[in-house]
């Protein structure tokens, strides 16, 4: 099935254009999720520090399908559908906690943490050749890197390094170098936007629409934006110099960068569909977004220190986490509030069109200013491959 012009999308001719009627429309949400969600994608999870101790347990949704991440009394992690191996109900409902078993309560068929089946009442009566091991919990692909954690539902897709391309060396810096973390603590909250204008976030408004890089008197230094050529994952790397002296807030402390190196104050990886992963001043932040219908997103703000912090730093991550790039933080709190009116515009006809960075409408780059919005086509360039839009000739 390919989505043409026939079910009226007429994509256009230029590349930094895009229909508005792709962030609306129904059915295309529909095949957003069989295509990219449900397709040949990784998509990422849960790190694996957000289950640090035998027994601990996340449950997540990659789009409507429910999953549960964990860690079994050995020490390993899995993902399991959320789901009886029995008759499909759904095994677990809590958002966190910690299980040496997984039981459903429908028929009571009892789970390891290793996602075997260990118990079945009245198994003796059940159909001839039942054997518990045929009925372990059902697992999609996973792959690790950095102790950050990968699903994908198709056989299709290929291995990790080779999906993640040019932007494995900026997530591994926004994951703390080598992935050692501890979870902090989350900050969920639901957008009434889709997702794609969730993640069609750019660096051109940055000082534009938040009021704390003016109030602060934030200066950005140099950086540097580049996508990768095949699936438009974006790697950001920027410095910012903070004023010296400031009497707007009372705890300046909150705004003030305790790391090593000054001119690295941000790195950000946000990989195709929906995930980012930064680490901005003493920051180190990962976002899991789920699509839930074509007119909400939920993103799940997970905030983290590095196992080799003391105490002082520790809190000092804490303080800055929320309070600097949460959903209402210093410099992030106006987003919510743009989500939703970019949706709302979205639904009057037309396209949008991107500016900031363009060198020629009828080619695309790879490299960009740190500032610039046009980082974002090539990601748009593979969705319109990926959803099967053929391009209006020019």
């Amino acid at each position: 099935m390919t989505l043409t012009v026939n079910q009226g999308v007429l994509w256009p001719a230029h590349t930094n254009e895009v229909p508005k009627e792709v962030f609306i429309r129904p059915d295309i949400f529909e095949e957003e999720l069989k295509r990219i969600f449900y397709g040949p994608e990784w998509h990422p999870v849960a790190h694996e520090s957000e289950v640090p101790k035998p027994g601990d347990f996340k449950t997540f949704s990659l789009g409507k399908v429910p999953l549960i991440i964990n860690r079994d009394m050995e020490g390993r992690v899995h993902v399991f559908f959320n789901a009886c191996a029995h008759r499909g109900n759904q095994l677990e409902t809590a958002t966190a906690g910690n299980k040496t078993e997984f039981e459903c309560p429908y028929h009571r068929w009892l789970f390891s943490a290793s996602g075997d089946l260990v118990g079945c009442p009245a198994e003796a009566e059940f159909a001839p050749g039942f054997q518990r091991k045929d009925f372990p919990l059902a697992q999609p692909r996973m792959e690790m890197f950095y102790g950050l954690i990968f699903v994908t539902f198709s056989p299709l897709t290929p291995d990790l390094d080779t999906w993640l391309e040019d932007a494995q060396s900026g997530l591994k810096e926004a994951l703390g170098v080598d992935g050692r973390l501890k979870l902090l603590g989350y900050q969920k909250v639901r957008y009434r936007t889709n997702w794609k204008a969730y993640n069609d976030n750019d660096g051109y408004h940055a000082p534009l629409l938040h009021s704390a890089f003016r109030m602060l008197n934030w200066q950005g230094g140099a950086g540097r934006q580049y996508a990768t050529r095949q699936h438009g994952h974006v790697i950001f790397t920027s410095s910012m110099t903070v004023a010296p002296k400031n009497t707007l807030l009372k705890d300046p402390s909150v705004v003030a960068f305790r790391g090593s190196d000054p001119t690295r104050g941000s790195r950000l990886a946000q990989l195709f569909p929906t995930f980012i992963a930064t680490s901005h001043m003493d920051v180190i932040s990962l976002r899991f977004a789920i699509p839930l219908n074509v007119n909400e997103t939920e993103v799940h703000y997970a905030y983290f220190s590095h196992l080799d912090d003391d105490a002082e730093m520790e809190k000092h991550r804490l303080r800055q986490s929320s309070n600097l790039l949460g959903p209402c933080g210093l410099v992030s709190m106006e987003d919510a509030s743009v989500f939703h009116r970019v949706h709302i515009g979205n639904h009057t006809p037309g396209v949008v069109t991107f500016q900031k960075g363009v060198k020629d409408p009828d080619s695309l780059e790879q490299e960009f200013k740190q500032n610039d919005e046009a980082g974002n086509l090539p990601r748009w360039e593979y969705y319109r491959r990926t959803m099967g839009f053929e391009r209006q000739a020019l």
